[in-house]
C-alpha cells in the first residue's frame, strides 16, 4: 500500500500535468502485451506497420509489460504542458551512476528469460553509451508511433485536467480524488493507493503531481520520494480516444435541437476543443463553431481556457438535456 500523508496546506500544492514521454513509455507496455490493454488495439494495429525496421529490443528490456521501469525514463513533469523535446533532454542529462543503478533494478524478484537480464547487465556496465542509445531510440519511436497521435491524446488529457480542476474547486480534495480510480482512496488526511509495494510518508512540502494518462489504463502508476511524488491515473473518457464514428443521437433529442447539435452535445461527455470535435464528428471546425455558438447561447455548453486552447463542456442544463434525450423513445 502507498500512503501519501497530507499536511493542512498540502492540498494547495496538488497540481496537474501530463507528459508525452510518460505516454510513450506506457505505450511500449501496450505494444508488449496488447491483450491486457485491449482498449488501445486500434492504435496498436495502426502503429505496428510503421515500427517495422525499428528494433525496440533495448527499450523492451528496460520497460517490461508490468512492474518497475527505470525512473529516469519517466521524469515527473516540471511544467503543466511539457513538450517531448524538453522531456527527452532531461533523460539525456541523467547521471551515468543513476542510469546504471536503475537499470539493474528492473526485473528484481521476477522470473523472466535470461536474454533481457543479460542485456540490462551489459547496459549497466556502459551506462553512458546505453543512455545515448536508448535516448536515440526513444526519439525514433516517438516520431514513428506517437507524434501524429499526440494532438488527439493531448486533447483527452486536457479535458481530464479541466474536469478534475472543476471538481477540486467545487468539492475540495474529496471531490478531486473521488472516482479517480478504484485503487485510489482519500481518507481526509492521506491518499491511499493500493499497490504490491509499500511506502508511507508525508509530502514534505513537495506537493503531489497528478498525471492523467491514456496508456496507463487500466491501472495507476506511482512515484514516491526521493523523486517528486506523482500519481498517474487513466484519463476520464479514455474509451473514446480512438473512436472514429460517433453514435447516432436519440431521435427525440435530434428533433428538438437538430441532429448535428444533438450529436455535438452528446460528444461533450468529455470536454473537447473545436478541432477535436470536428475530427470526431467529421465536420469542419467552422461548422462546429457555429453549432457551439447556438448551444452556448442556450446555456447548454460553456467554454474554458486551458493553456492556449479553449475546451467546451456541457453545463448542468446540457447534462440534463442529454440525459433526458438519451433515455427517451427512439
Amino acid at each position: 500500500m502507498i500512503e501519501f500523508l497530507f499536511a493542512p496546506d498540502d492540498v494547495a500544492r496538488v497540481r496537474f500535468a501530463f507528459s508525452p514521454l510518460w505516454e510513450l513509455m506506457h505505450g511500449l507496455r501496450v505494444l508488449a502485451d496488447p491483450s491486457r490493454r485491449a482498449l488501445h488495439l486500434p492504435w496498436v494495429r495502426d502503429v505496428r506497420p510503421r515500427l517495422r525496421g525499428l528494433d525496440l529490443t533495448p527499450l523492451h528490456a528496460l520497460v517490461p509489460a508490468d512492474g518497475y521501469m527505470p525512473d529516469f525514463l519517466t521524469p515527473p513533469p516540471d511544467s503543466p504542458l511539457p513538450d517531448f523535446a524538453a522531456e527527452l533532454a532531461r533523460v539525456r542529462a541523467t547521471p551515468a551512476r543513476r542510469v546504471a543503478a536503475e537499470i539493474l533494478k528492473v526485473g528484481e524478484g521476477t522470473v523472466e528469460p535470461a536474454s533481457p537480464r543479460a542485456r540490462r547487465r551489459a547496459m549497466a556496465e556502459a551506462p553512458e553509451r546505453a543512455l545515448a542509445q536508448v535516448a536515440d531510440l526513444i526519439e525514433a519511436y516517438w516520431e514513428a508511433a506517437l507524434e501524429g497521435a499526440w494532438p488527439r491524446m493531448r486533447a483527452l488529457l486536457e479535458a481530464d485536467v479541466l474536469r478534475r480542476s472543476r471538481a477540486l474547486t467545487e468539492r475540495g480534495a474529496e471531490g478531486l480524488f473521488a472516482g479517480l480510480h478504484e485503487e485510489v482512496r482519500w481518507h481526509g488526511d492521506r491518499l491511499a493507493v493500493r499497490r504490491r509495494w509499500h511506502h508511507r510518508g508525508p509530502l514534505a512540502g513537495r506537493g503531489l503531481v497528478l498525471v492523467p494518462s491514456a496508456f496507463v489504463w487500466p491501472a495507476v502508476s506511482v512515484m514516491v520520494p526521493p523523486y517528486q511524488p506523482m500519481l498517474s491515473y487513466p484519463a476520464y473518457g479514455v474509451a473514446t480516444l480512438w473512436e472514429t464514428v460517433p453514435a447516432a443521437p436519440p431521435d427525440a433529442l435530434a428533433a428538438l435541437i437538430g441532429r448535428r447539435r444533438a450529436s455535438l452535445l452528446l460528444a461533450l461527455t468529455v470536454p473537447a476543443s473545436t478541432t477535436e470535435l470536428a475530427r470526431r464528428l467529421a465536420v469542419t471546425p467552422g461548422a462546429i463553431s457555429q453549432h457551439l455558438g447556438v448551444l452556448r447561447a442556450c446555456g447548454l455548453v460553456s467554454g474554458h481556457r486551458v493553456g492556449r486552447r479553449v475546451l467546451y463542456a456541457r453545463t448542468a442544463a446540457g447534462d440534463a438535456l442529454a440525459a433526458a434525450g438519451d433515455t427517451g423513445p427512439r
